[in-house]
């Protein structure tokens, strides 16, 4: 039940990431070209974007909330035990969160309030912040898939933390590249979709064209880029994550013992992937 509760929470709060990450800078773009070149409808395409933005992030918000008390509710055992070590990320993310709901605010309203270009300007950063909460999320994530920064005690316990390289993860370069690009691609093509919607009903003004123009030229730019990106994801995993290979583990009461569940003669197998990884499950003889 706690895995379908993660993936619905998680495939609602997806479809809104792409448009809370991207469309602050697809936003700007309209923005700019509307400042400099004195195009009234770039503008009113970037007013109207802000106000996407500001629905989609608040949304999102709520999704994330959700999110992380299910981290905690769903996993208290994950949580409980290396929560020290990576949950960094999480504060991380809060304090771009605040940070972002602010600028946005500031821009939303500063909108016939501010000179053209000092507006412009407020929305500059919030790109790069959005970005920040990316990294800080994509941080926790790719530790789970590429765990380090920290040794076990005695106890079964975390102990010397090393915050930067639980933070900066293998994985966590190519996770965030990815992450990054797929927003763009997703919003860009998101938004175009709405206007290309509009062209193919006949609203061939300048106003569907440039809505069109602005979202799909960056989506189709970085299309390319994401292609190079998965290769080297797929290559990251086969590296640090190889196939397991099955090794019977002959010491099976001592592992059922340290596993809670003493005296079961349930068959244990060790899937041993080398020094850094090694996974323990029921052999198919328990089914």
């Amino acid at each position: 039940a706690a895995r379908e509760m993660m993936a619905f929470t998680l495939g609602f709060h997806i479809l809104l990431v792409p448009l809370g990450v991207a469309l602050p800078a697809i936003t700007l773009i309209a923005n700019w070209r509307g400042v400099r070149k004195r195009d009234d409808v770039a503008l009113l395409l970037a007013r109207r974007w802000s106000k996407v933005m500001a629905v989609t992030f608040a949304v999102g918000a709520i999704t994330g909330t959700v999110l992380s008390f299910e981290l905690g509710l769903l996993w208290p055992g994950l949580m409980g035990k290396f929560g020290d070590v990576f949950g960094l990320g999480f504060n991380i993310e809060a304090s771009a969160f605040f940070l972002e709901a602010i600028l946005i605010a500031i821009y939303i309203y500063g909108w016939d309030r501010l000179s053209p270009r000092a507006h412009l300007w407020t929305g500059v950063p919030i790109p790069f912040v959005s970005m920040i909460g990316v990294a800080s999320i994509v941080a926790a994530n790719s530790w789970l898939n590429t765990p380090q920064g920290f040794t076990l005690g005695s106890d079964g316990l975390p102990k010397d933390v090393d915050v930067a390289s639980a933070l900066f993860t293998p994985a966590f370069p190519y996770e965030f590249a990815h992450m990054i690009i797929a927003a763009y691609l997703g919003a860009g093509f998101l938004v175009a979709s709405v206007y290309a919607v509009g062209m193919l009903r006949g609203r061939n003004d300048r106003y569907h064209r440039l809505g069109f123009l602005i979202p799909f030229t960056v989506a189709a730019i970085l299309m390319p880029v994401q292609l190079v990106v998965g290769d080297q994801i797929t290559r990251m995993v086969i590296r640090e994550q190889p196939v397991p290979t099955v090794n019977p583990f002959p010491a099976a009461a001592a592992l059922c013992e340290a596993l809670g569940v003493a005296g079961s003669e349930l068959p244990v197998e060790r899937y041993d992937n080398g020094a850094t990884h090694l996974f323990v499950a029921l052999g198919s003889e328990a089914e």
